[in-house]
């Protein structure tokens, strides 16, 4: 009975069983496996199951399957039989199922409509695709109408209704004007999901333009236009005065009564919707009223998911992106203005078409094994399962024993090879269907090993290894291991397996050495490989070097003897303080020690002995001190001079082999440098003649050296030779040798395929060199082949490094293998490399663009990902291409330059910035690959607020006296906005002071400012920036010039101010003060100054005159001095004087008396005035107004 549940015993044996069921076989990679194995069919490539195609084109429906051997391809249409070769307008592509109906010799895409469905098959069985429902795209044309124009009062609520016509897909719907004006939306006016135009209130300017209904559709890339709407409003105010625009009260204003909102759409107060799981839930609420109602959105019990849902249309609709079943509830929208509010409310149920929960996968099983398809979907309501085998449904084919069908499990119990089939699971409800294909396969394959035969291993006593034995069978074969031939299964102890087949051995002792054969079998076999193991002596360095303390210039030998397995090959190598150690001229390297001459400081480090086998090392270290002699001489070679080497000469070859030559040579002179390196070089005819290239290089201690060659290289070399100074010039070239002709061992490098047209694809490689082609004719087989197609291998032999193949689609993936031959044979198995053919620009243009304003100088976007068949080549980046439209100030110029912005990648939404403010943009994205840039898509245009203003223009400061400084600038090359004034900051400093700062605004219209200094000497900076709503914006920053006399006037300030300073003015006044009263004095009393009267009678001190040091007068004898003359009033004005006032650096000329002596002349002022206020110096000297009172 349905609905009935089985007992709980019988679900838990059930499930014992499922668990017990045996793992599928996992089949190798290796290529000649995976091609021998038979394998029922499998759907790669597929149309999508509701296919529009375009009627312009041809019509392509893409199915295409992989199996062994290659399946074979047939159609249903309308659940029945397709019969291709009955039209000559369809055909079916080579090697695929894929199906082309052409039109270019005529024919009516609609005829073809219907649901389609590709079988692929094969003798081990069928797999099905999808059911493809293909419809062609259809834009029909609008129904001619006359619409008579639309009255309405206003204040008034109204929809213009769009109606399209039906189109597949559905068309874009936008309104405009009947002149292509795109109609201006916001809170009052705006489209809804339905396409119908709504007015929550009609207001007067609303009939200036006309309304039209535009429809876009995609496949045609056509606009249909709908007849305009004209409206007619009726109005208390006939005039539309601007000025009531912005009046606190515009409806009243115009006469226009308030009212309570209501809703437009959706109508009534509840409503429900439906929506399935994955996919976008849009909930519209439209309300009309005056004021114009504002909208904002609920859910009953719980809150709106954050991270899902956005608000779209001003409010008025909700998306919520990617439902899931918790998204079903009760929303509402409340509608509301200041005369009241009301709600309505939605109901949402979320449903959900059929999804996997576990898909089936192909079982490949052996003969008797056991196995289970599993067919596990959810949805709501929940889906119904349905299994077919081979495209039959399962009820109807022959019954099978082995199978057993629970539910939604399928149980397979000692399969066989007749079990072979594709089974189908179709898991369907009333929203949608999935269809899975999954074949059963039964491999009977008898056992085979997957490792190369008779391998050698090779290992040190007492070491772990681990033999490797890769198989591969059906039924799994059981692996066992055997020593010598003999005896019991190797496991447990010292040994153990795996569960891939290896052995290890824990720890290897000579007694393990042998042959061990591993085994494997099944019902259909057995196989066997051999493996020979043999164990060595390990590596040990049984006298180490010892650490030694030596003189420089002595000899030091630094012991390493080894013991080793004697069939293994040694290698002893030295290291000096942990890097290899270059061994000249001074050193000597046997096989157990190396030898150090004349040693030198620069000799002290560490030294270690490395002892190595191809299979293990053993190392020892010593260190080495060298003593600094002073009495030992210096080396006689440092002094001499240092050049490079002479170049190596005799070259000889001997040893001649296949693939290898002795070389040897004679070294040059080192001429006082020891040879370091040897460079050994080579040149061959046939590819580039006469061009030198480095073989290998050689320590300087060898003159003779193994070469290794390549086939079919005509060598000769040369040697040079190299020191600390340079390299030598190259010795002359040896004879030649020419080694005999193999296969390449190699193929090219650099492998690439690259469209260089969208239908061509250019295979390119790096040749190989002559040392690489190794033999005569090196050529190159090129194949290619689509990726995942099972066509054969496309191939061309090229004699170049490219080849360009043609007719490729547009961007697709292939396979391409790039061999090297020569005349002797092939190179090895090339690698497979992934090309692709040409780019093509893009089809499509990013849809549904959103622009959010995130500040006054970045925008935020979001689009839509376009489908990857339209990109037509790699996605590079989405790019948004906007330019400045205009400024939202009046007759402000702005640039129209295009910019752009680039989001790298697969990306659904980035940032434009550095936008500017206040300003009118215009934007479209475009999808880029490496072609180039695809459509454009729709023009979105918005607008960036105010923002703040640049700095001021030209700000200059003027300072005409030291009274008042002049202020000037000039507006902001960019405002970003309204200016509502200028801000001037200011502050006065002198030195290290700083006054208070002083805050000055102006109108957005004044552009000068003079202002009162306050103190000569201060200086002021200014700061000026310009004020919008947003705020101030980039100052500028000027500085009042400085006085002329500013530093004279900061140095008084400054030394005025000082205490020293004050001291010292007093002294001096108190000093001029003491002169003048000694001064009086002598004139009041008669003056004493020295003077001789003859130029050769000196003043000795025995001159009783001399006492006193002057020579008296009197005024009663009113005799002049000789040589003196007397002025009109009665002071003397001296002409001779033995003083002269050179000595002090004053008075006037001297000159000459008629005795010869010189006469110095001192000068009398009459007046206090002239005396104080005279420029000469005598005045202002003590000196001189001492004489000139006397």
């Amino acid at each position: 009975m349905a609905g009935q549940q089985p007992p709980p015993g019988v679900l838990a044996a059930l499930l014992l069983c499922l668990l017990s069921l045996g793992g599928a076989i996992e089949i190798p990679m290796d290529p000649s496996i995976q091609n021998e194995l038979s394998q029922p069919p499998t759907i790669t490539k597929q149309s999508v199951k509701d296919h529009i195609v375009d009627p312009r084109d041809n019509i392509l429906i893409e199915c295409e399957a992989k199996g062994n051997p290659a399946p074979s391809f047939h159609w249903t249409r309308n659940s029945r039989f397709f019969n291709i070769a009955k039209d000559p307008r369809v055909s079916m592509r080579r090697r695929s199922g894929t199906l082309v109906i052409d039109f270019r010799s005529g024919g009516r895409p609609e005829e073809y409509e219907g649901e389609y469905q590709c079988f692929a098959r094969n003798k081990f069985g069928t797999a099905l695709s999808n059911r493809i429902r293909l419809q062609v795209s259809k834009s029909p044309l609008w129904p001619k109408e006359n619409l008579d124009p639309v009255v309405v009062q206003e204040g008034a609520p109204l929809t213009l209704q769009c109606n399209p016509p039906p189109g597949l897909p559905s068309p874009v719907i936008f309104w405009m004007s009947s002149s292509m004006e795109p109609i201006t939306q916001d809170k009052r006016v705006s489209q809804g999901h339905n396409g119908d135009l709504y007015f929550s209130s009609v207001m007067l300017p609303d009939m200036q333009t006309d309304y039209s209904c535009n429809a876009r559709f995609h496949f045609t890339h056509t606009i249909q236009q709908k007849n305009a709407f004209t409206l007619k409003v009726l109005t208390n105010h006939p005039y539309n005065d601007s000025s009531l625009r912005n009046h606190p009260d515009m409806y009243s204003a115009r006469g226009v009564a308030e009212r309570t909102p209501s809703f437009m759409y959706p109508q009534g107060t509840a409503s429900s919707q439906m929506v399935l799981r994955g996919m976008d839930l849009l909930l519209e609420c439209i309300a009309s009223g005056v004021p114009t109602p504002d909208i904002a959105w609920y859910k009953k019990g719980g809150d709106l998911p954050s991270d899902k849902a956005k608000f779209e249309n001003f409010n008025k609709a909700l998306r919520i992106t990617n439902v899931s079943e918790e998204d079903s509830g009760e929303y509402f929208c409340l509608a509301s203005n200041k005369m009241g509010s009301i709600r309505h409310t939605i109901s949402v149920r979320v449903k959900a078409a059929p999804y996997w929960l576990d898909e089936p996968k192909n079982l490949i099983l052996a003969p008797g094994e056991d196995g289970r398809l599993v067919c596990r979907a959810s949805g709501n309501p929940k889906p119904t399962v349905q299994w077919m085998v081979n495209g039959e449904p399962l009820q109807s084919a022959p019954p099978n024993p082995n199978r057993e069908v629970a539910g939604d499990t399928i149980i397979f119990r000692d399969t066989q090879i007749s079990s072979r089939a594709v089974y189908q699971c179709n898991t369907s409800n009333e929203h949608g269907y999935l269809l899975a294909n999954a074949f059963v396969s039964v491999l009977d394959v008898p056992p085979r090993m997957l490792s190369p035969r008779n391998q050698l291993i090779r290992v040190i006593l007492y070491n772990r290894t681990r033999l490797d034995c890769p198989f591969f069978g059906s039924p799994i074969p059981t692996l066992r291991w055997f020593k010598n031939g003999q005896g019991s299964n190797l496991d447990g102890g010292n040994y153990h397996v795996y569960e891939n087949g290896s052995l290890e051995i824990k720890m290897t002792r000579k007694e393990d050495q042998g042959i061990y054969t591993c085994v494997a079998t099944n019902i259909l076999g057995k196989a066997e490989n051999q493996v020979h193991l043999e164990v060595k002596d390990p590596t040990r360095i049984y006298r180490m070097p010892e650490d030694q303390v030596a003189k420089r210039g002595t000899t030091v030998q630094l012991e390493c003897r080894v013991k080793h397995d004697p069939s293994l090959k040694l290698t002893v190598s030295w290291l000096k303080d942990d890097e290899p150690l270059y061994v000249g001229n001074r050193m000597k390297k046997e096989d157990e020690s190396l030898t150090i001459f004349g040693v030198a400081e620069r000799d002290q480090g560490s030294y270690t002995c490395i002892a190595s086998t191809e299979l293990d090392q053993d190392l020892a270290k010593a260190y080495l001190t060298v003593l600094a002699d002073q009495a030992t001489p210096t080396n006689r070679l440092a002094a001499l001079p240092k050049g490079r080497p002479d170049r190596p000469r005799d070259l000889e070859l001997t040893d001649l082999a296949e693939r290898s030559v002795r070389l040897t040579w004679i070294p040059g002179d080192d001429n006082n440098s020891p040879i370091t390196d040897y460079v050994v070089q080579f040149e061959e005819d046939q590819f580039q003649p006469g061009v030198w290239h480095d073989h290998s290089k050689f320590p300087g201690s060898v003159n003779s050296a193994i070469l290794h060659l390549s086939p079919y290289v005509n060598y000769q070399f040369r040697v040079i030779a190299v020191n600390e100074v340079g390299s030598s010039h190259p010795s002359l070239p040896s004879e030649r040798y020419r080694t005999s002709g193999a296969p390449p061992e190699s193929n090219p490098a650099d492998v690439k395929g690259e469209g260089t047209r969208k239908n061509n694809m250019e295979i390119t490689w790096t040749p190989m060199n002559a040392t690489s082609a190794f033999g005569p004719n090196l050529r190159y087989i090129v194949k290619w082949r689509r990726r995942e197609t099972r066509e054969a291998w496309s191939n061309v032999t090229v004699w170049g490094s490219r080849h360009v193949v043609g007719q490729t689609p547009v961007y697709v993936p292939y396979e391409i293998r790039v061999q090297a031959e020569n005349d002797f044979g092939k190179g090895p198995e090339p690698d497979t490399v992934i090309g692709y053919s040409g780019e093509d620009y893009p089809r499509a243009a990013p849809t549904d663009v959103k622009i959010r304003v995130l500040n006054s100088t970045a925008v935020s976007l979001q689009w839509n990902r376009v489908y990857s068949d339209t990109v037509q080549g790699q996605l590079r980046e989405y790019r948004a291409y906007y330019w400045r439209e205009s400024s939202l100030l009046k007759n402000l110029w702005v640039s129209q330059k295009r910019q752009q912005a680039s989001f790298p990648g697969d990306r659904l939404r980035g940032v434009v910035s550095r936008l500017f403010p206040y300003s009118n943009y215009k934007l479209e994205m475009v999808v880029v690959n490496g072609r180039g840039d695809g459509p454009r898509s729709e023009t979105k245009e918005f607008a960036t607020p105010e923002g703040v203003p640049s700095a001021p223009r030209r700000f200059r400061v003027r300072q005409p006296n030291l009274e008042m400084i002049h202020l000037e600038w000039d507006h902001p090359e960019h405002p970003n906005g309204i200016l509502t004034g200028y801000t001037l900051k200011y502050v006065a400093f002198n030195g290290t002071k700083v006054g208070k700062q002083i805050v000055e605004n102006f109108s957005p219209n004044q552009t000068k400012f003079t202002m009162q200094r306050a103190d000569p000497v201060s200086r002021y900076r200014f700061t000026l920036s310009a004020r919008t709503q947003v705020g101030s914006g980039e100052a500028a920053t000027e500085e009042s010039p400085a006085p002329p006399n500013e530093a004279y006037t900061n140095n008084q300030a400054d030394i005025a101010t000082q205490g020293w300073f004050i001291g010292l003015m007093c002294a001096i006044a108190l000093l001029v003060l003491i002169l003048l009263i000694v001064c009086f004095i002598k004139r009041s009393r008669g003056g004493k100054y020295p003077v001789r009267e003859k130029k050769d009678v000196p003043l000795g001190p025995e001159d009783p005159k001399e006492e006193d040091g002057s020579f008296d007068y009197s005024d009663e004898d009113n005799k002049p001095l000789q040589g003196s003359q007397t002025s009109l009033d009665g002071t003397i004005k001296q002409q001779e004087s033995d003083d002269s006032l050179v000595d002090y650096g004053e008075g006037g000329e001297g000159q000459f008396n008629e005795d010869g002596s010189f006469i110095g002349q001192y000068t009398v002022k009459k007046d206090k005035e002239e005396t104080e206020g005279n420029e000469s110096s005598e005045a202002t000297s003590p000196v001189n107004a001492i004489y000139s009172l006397a």
